[in-house]
């Protein structure tokens, strides 16, 4: 690869690629890692300006970073595999989707969503980059993380939101302005969606201020196959806020993928 993205592989059997969202890295996933990697091979990316991928240049656009995803496949000889997204790792794995459909047997989505920026979201990420310019990076993520959990969670777990700030010290005023770039510049991906005939899932918090619940489970109605979870007294980072439920329902659509998969592997080996 030209320009290396960072990544770790764990466990074996069907591949599953986990791409987190803005402001995080990889280690968003640990929890899900852990309790997955027994059962798949996980691939897990740090996207260009995040985690060990940080010496890179800022992303230019979404599709440019799942052109850097799709370089970890190629260069792990993964022909076909399952894309979970984290918020903009979700727009990265409909992205991807969208161009590769051939390599990708199913998509999680989680707190994320195929729609567009409307005015108002777009407007809100302006005022954002005008904040990080103004300020630092830094300032900004410390600002921002806090909104992302739900209140009894931040109440009762100030540690750990604390550590998600401190590992957002990484990030530079560029990286961070070219996610928010990349986001806004974003297309609508809904068509993807209404015409796949492949396992959707969608992880859903009711106090989500990130990504409307209420604009999540409208397109959750779109793809023939899809799987739906939504939690209440969450908001966008269930990985931490709902561990369990997560893990469990990512099980859950990992076997219903297998299952669906399995007639065309034994057809393929005869």
């Amino acid at each position: 690869m030209q320009e290396m993205i960072s990544y770790k592989i764990y466990g074996a059997g069907a591949p599953v690629l986990l791409i987190h969202g803005f402001g995080e890295d990889s280690r968003i996933w640990n929890h899900q890692i852990d309790f997955l990697k027994t059962s798949c091979q996980l691939i897990v990316p740090d996207l260009r300006g995040s985690g060990a991928s940080a010496a890179l240049p800022p992303p230019g656009s979404i599709e440019q970073m799942a052109e850097d995803i799709l370089q970890i496949l190629n260069e792990e000889r993964t022909e076909v595999c399952t894309v979970i997204g984290h918020s903009m790792g979700g727009y990265i794995a409909l992205a991807l989707m969208e161009k590769y459909p051939h390599r990708f047997h199913a998509l999680g989505l989680i707190h994320s969503t195929a729609y567009a920026d409307n005015e108002e979201k777009k407007q809100a990420r302006l005022k954002s980059i005008e904040f990080i310019q103004q300020n630092s990076a830094y300032e900004f993520i410390k600002a921002t993380i806090p909104n992302l959990f739900a209140d009894k969670f931040k109440q009762e777990h100030t540690g750990l939101v604390a550590e998600l700030i401190e590992q957002g010290r990484q990030f530079s005023k560029e990286v961070l302005i070219g996610y928010y770039t990349a986001m806004i510049n974003r297309p609508a991906r809904t068509t993807l969606l209404q015409q796949t005939n492949k396992p959707v899932l969608f992880f859903i918090g009711s106090e989500d201020k990130a990504v409307n619940p209420a604009d999540a489970l409208q397109q959750a109605s779109l793809p023939a196959i899809t799987m739906i979870k939504y939690i209440e007294e969450i908001a966008h980072m269930g990985m931490w806020e709902a561990t369990s439920v997560l893990n469990r329902t990512l099980e859950e659509f990992l076997q219903l993928v297998q299952q669906i998969n399995r007639p065309t592997a034994l057809s393929n080996s005869k």
